[in-house]
């Protein structure tokens, strides 16, 4: 709990102080990517967890699956996000051919689920090497959350209408 109230205290003074300064400050924005980072670790794996540790598939397990998935999601965004960020032009293609960093940003989001889902339409690019062991940490997660997490529900659910 007094880790999270610490999460909490940081967030409300980082991002105070942005609204605030309405600077586009780099350090901040790395500060905030960490706190979001860590949110979205920890969520994700709680929700991971009761997918897994649910005796009875219902509703809430499989909204638990989708939103495990999509929580995987925002974790590419931010890890890829951090490496743009450190190493300007890491990704390079058509939707990164901007300066604005929120359209960057917007692209960055689309790749990461078009990555974590393994379909590579080909518009970005990972153009130094940790992008690119990135963008296969990213696919072969996705995929062993694919194949792993939705196998075990899928059996749970098999399980449990076969026995009545």
């Amino acid at each position: 709990m007094w880790f999270f109230i610490g999460l909490f205290v940081v967030a409300a003074i980082v991002f105070g102080f942005d609204m605030i300064s309405r600077s586009q400050n780099t350090e901040n924005l790395l500060i905030r990517l960490s706190i979001y980072f860590v949110f979205h670790i920890i969520v994700t794996w709680n929700i991971i967890l009761q997918v897994w540790k649910a005796k009875r598939v219902n509703k809430n397990v499989i909204i638990g699956l989708m939103s495990g998935y999509i929580s995987l999601g925002f974790l590419a965004f931010f890890l890829f996000m951090t490496i743009e960020i450190t190493n300007p032009g890491a990704f390079t293609g058509v939707l990164l051919e901007t300066e604005n960093m929120a359209l960057r940003a917007d692209g960055l989001l689309y790749y990461a689920y078009i990555t974590l889902l393994t379909i590579g339409y080909g518009e970005i690019v990972p153009a130094i090497p940790i992008a690119q062991k990135a963008a296969i940490l990213v696919g072969l997660v996705g995929q062993f959350y694919m194949v792993i997490i939705t196998a075990v529900v899928v059996e749970k659910y098999i399980k449990h209408s076969s026995s009545h």
